[in-house]
């Protein structure tokens, strides 16, 4: 049995993770943390599409190099970026804008285990991680190596893109990588033009991520509209900070609040123990917590 790291401070790991690309995970990614932030968590975001990074552009942060900071025993760590409340970190910090990431499998992987592990997050409630689209190498890595408390898929309605979604859902079942499902987001459920709020118009079918939910006995967590403003702000660098559309609010609003009540609700047997202590030096079960943490009531990892 693999024995899974923590990030240390990290309370939660979720994983954002779609089948392709251009279902707008990214943008669920980025609105996500920043709407957690909104709400007083302590939120980081790491970009780990090694070979697309989205996510300093839509933070206007893309022309931007890593920082690097070096301890008292001269090991290099990176500074995350913060914005809005979010700490970032992205490969896109890495390699300029305008360069291809030109990487195998395990180059790419050890390039996220450092984004992960190399960064000075500090005490961190919610890690959102924005996976590069498909169930390849550097996903697999990241779930083998780090204790993922669950994850979110994306996908847009039409019956092309729900197909390859169910093979990234796949991806996190018992029998496969063993990851929580936490539920679906549908992104671009209907188009709303910005003159006419309360018209719906569902360009791409419609009801695909609540058939996806339903196969994987999950939850549709949000559906997104296609807002015009929303679409224009993203490509200028922008996201939900940068514009003031009640709907794209309240949904993000809903899908933060259903992230947080999933993992508040976590059944205790998908709880993992082992090989973990309490935080407390004080404390009894400090070097042996295999307890039920609710008997010293400190910070014992899960």
């Amino acid at each position: 049995m693999l024995t899974k790291s923590r990030i240390k401070g990290v309370k939660h790991i979720i994983v954002v993770a779609s089948g392709k690309g251009g279902v707008g995970k990214s943008t669920v990614s980025a609105n996500l943390a920043i709407m957690l932030a909104k709400k007083g968590y302590k939120t980081a975001l790491l970009d780990a599409d090694v070979y697309g990074p989205s996510i300093p552009k839509m933070f206007n942060l893309e022309d931007q190099m890593v920082d690097v900071t070096v301890d008292e025993t001269g090991k290099e760590f990176m500074v995350p970026k913060e914005k809005y409340g979010v700490k970032i970190n992205s490969i896109g910090f890495l390699v300029p804008s305008d360069k291809a990431v030109i990487w195998r499998g395990p180059l790419a992987g050890g390039a996220l285990t450092q984004l992960f592990t190399q960064t000075i997050w500090g005490d961190i409630d919610y890690m959102i991680v924005d996976f590069p689209p498909g169930t390849g190498d550097v996903q697999i890595s990241a779930i083998q190596q780090f204790r993922i408390s669950g994850a979110i898929i994306v996908t847009t309605p039409q019956v092309i893109a729900v197909n390859d979604a169910r093979k990234g859902a796949e991806m996190f079942l018992p029998e496969n990588m063993n990851v929580p499902l936490f539920g679906v987001v549908e992104n671009m459920a209907w188009f709303t033009p910005k003159q006419h709020p309360e018209e719906k118009y569902f360009l791409f079918g419609q009801g695909g991520g609540l058939t996806l939910a339903r196969e994987f006995s999950t939850t549709l967590l949000a559906q997104i509209p296609l807002v015009q403003e929303v679409g224009e702000t993203a490509e200028k660098g922008g996201n939900l900070m940068d514009q003031n559309n009640a709907l794209i609010n309240e949904a993000f609003d809903h899908l933060a609040d259903e992230v947080v009540y999933q993992l508040e609700n976590a059944p205790i047997d998908e709880v993992e123990h082992e090989h973990e202590n309490c935080d407390r030096e004080d404390c009894e079960h400090s070097g042996d917590c295999t307890h039920d943490c609710s008997t010293c009531g400190h910070n014992c990892h899960h």
